[in-house]
Formats: structure tokens, sequence, C-alpha cells
């Protein structure tokens, strides 16, 4: 079996179909110490770009990172955005796109425990039934 995730041929696969269909690639980043993006435009921990043609250049959309040069506020930044910390990509008119959720993503490690910790349940496999 492979460990090759999907989650880098999925989110050049739906940006294709952006720029196939003439709508505005955007892609929501989860913003951690790997991804270099200006932080004033960073809002609680999250940022959204525009990928469209017009907004970057040398577009690189590889199997760990997505590179590219942008401008913020008239200034030029080089972006680095790993492909783990990628929420998810969508068409800004009509904000069809692809969320991921967790999954193949590289979670951090839990923290030590403090004692004051709110447990989560545990989430069950979803059940398909037959409907005739």
């Amino acid at each position: 079996m492979s460990d090759l995730s999907t989650r880098p041929y999925l989110i050049r696969a739906i940006y294709e179909w952006c720029v196939d269909s003439g709508l505005t690639p955007y892609l929501a980043v989860r913003v951690d110490e790997q991804t270099e993006v200006p932080l004033a435009y960073v809002k609680d921990g999250e940022i959204v770009l525009n990928l469209s043609a017009g907004a970057v250049r040398n577009l690189e959309m590889g199997n760990e990172m997505i590179t590219c040069n942008g401008r913020f506020g008239g200034s030029p930044f080089d972006l680095m955005v790993p492909v783990a910390a990628v929420i998810g990509i969508f068409a800004k008119e009509t904000g069809q796109g692809l969320v991921f959720q967790g999954g193949d993503a590289q979670q951090p490690p839990p923290a030590a425990s403090s004692g004051n910790e709110v447990h989560k349940p545990k989430p069950h496999k979803p059940n398909l039934k037959i409907v005739k």
C-alpha cells in the first residue's frame, strides 16, 4: 500500500477545474510554523489566498508544498504552504470546491495532560442502509 496522500492531487484537480471553468481558485490555509504567508493577513490562524494567474506568479503545486509569488498591499511576497496545512480549495464565484477534514493531514502530537481536558467522544463509523 502506498503512503502517498490524495490531498495534493485533489487540490490540483480542483484548481484545474476552476481555471478551466473561468473561475477564481481560492486556497484556505491553516497557518503554522512551516507556512510562509504575510502574517498581517492571517485571521484566527487562517488565511485565504487567491491563486488565479492574475494574482500569483510561478505557482508550483507539489506533493508536499505549494509555492508562488504574490503581492500583498503592493509588496511582493514569496508564499510557501505545506499541502498538509491546506483546509480547502474552492471557486470564489460559486463556493464550489473541496474542504479537507483531518484524515491524511499530519496532526500535531497531543499536549501533555493537565487534568483540565475536555474529552471528545470517539467518532463512529458511518452506517449505510439500502433504501428501496
